[in-house]
């Protein structure tokens, strides 16, 4: 994955349904807040900071530290790994996960500071390099 170098905010504008493109906004500020980091598009993900990674099995790439995605049925949120999170998950409203991501039909139905503190718990252990058998290295 990489940065495509779109205007974020023309993507947004973009974003169908109202609500998604809403919560697109929410999030961008949320995301803002926690990294201290501008949004860029790394094709239709909303991502913030770049970082490397590199598996054990070799797989390696680039992707955001942070990142989101406003997807027509529901804003994909892209975490470390969502088992990580179980207390947290429980106390954040309506959502559904994958591995790595939650899936948030409606962004003003969940716990923001939840979210938010999800958010802030994998970009903490991202920068400590405290991601378990997965590395990252921070690349701006």
């Amino acid at each position: 994955m990489r940065k495509t170098g779109g205007d974020v905010d023309e993507f947004v504008a973009g974003v169908k349904p109202a609500k998604r493109q809403r919560d697109a906004v929410a999030m961008i500020e949320l995301l803002r807040e926690v990294t201290g980091r501008e949004p860029e598009l790394w094709g239709t993900i909303v991502g913030f900071g770049s970082c490397h990674y590199r598996s054990p099995s070799g797989t390696e790439g680039d992707a955001p530290i942070a990142a989101f995605a406003p997807r027509r049925e529901s804003t994909t949120v892209y975490t470390l790994r969502t088992e990580a999170h179980g207390e947290r998950l429980s106390k954040l409203g309506p959502h559904e996960t994958g591995v790595s991501c939650l899936y948030i039909k409606d962004l003003e139905a969940v716990d923001a500071d939840v979210l938010r503190d999800i958010v802030a718990e994998d970009y903490r252990r991202v920068l400590a390099g405290e991601t378990g058998d997965v590395h990252y290295t921070v690349t701006d």
